[in-house]
């Protein structure tokens, strides 16, 4: 069920950014466009009602009297909630290299192994057009396990001096020019 978003609640979610009225809907708008993207990025379908929703539902357990610390991480964890339960309800799971390709088929979905191979070498095509710091940063900041990469992106911003938000967004970038060269790719490699 939908959580409801009362003026009380809204009230309270903004005076947890910031005392300044301005700021804090600036600070809102900030967080409401990174979790529309962090919907997007998941292929969860109507990103914007999903990152809605989310918000309400941290606006509804500030009205009701809980504390939250870290705000910015208490609404990620709850978009992440948000998003299983999207998955769930629809099942309708996006690997991270879908495929556009006017079929069905998704790199989740391809049972044939010629055209997983295909896939795989449009992947190794891709990569190697990237520049060989691209190549790193992109293979190291994806590579562990999830409860692993935490750690390991940590270090890896410290060691190349960013922070750990700018990493990830240079990060995001890379992934959607990968994803976009690999989807030309393995549409041309079809078509062949």
């Amino acid at each position: 069920m939908p959580a409801t978003l009362t003026a009380e609640s809204f009230a309270r979610l903004l005076a947890c950014f910031d005392h300044d009225r301005e700021r804090a809907g600036e600070h809102y708008e900030d967080l409401r466009r990174r979790l529309i993207k962090f919907f997007e990025c998941r292929g969860a379908p109507f990103p914007e009602d999903h990152t809605d929703e989310s918000l309400n539902r941290v606006a509804a357990k500030l009205a009701s009297g809980v504390e939250i610390e870290n705000l910015r991480g208490y609404c990620y964890e709850v978009a992440r909630r948000v998003c299983l339960e999207v998955r769930k309800g629809n099942d309708s799971r996006r690997d991270p290299l879908e495929m556009n390709t006017g079929s069905t088929a998704s790199a989740d979905a391809i049972d044939d192994v010629p055209e997983k191979e295909l896939l795989l070498g449009c992947l190794d095509e891709c990569l190697g057009r990237l520049p060989p710091e691209s190549q790193s940063l992109i293979v190291e900041y994806y590579q562990d396990e999830k409860r692993d990469r935490i750690g390991r992106r940590k270090a890896l911003a410290q060691a190349l001096g960013r922070r750990r938000e700018a990493l990830a967004n240079r990060a995001q970038r890379l992934r959607d020019k990968l994803e976009q060269c690999v989807t030309r790719c393995f549409s041309k490699k079809m078509s062949i």
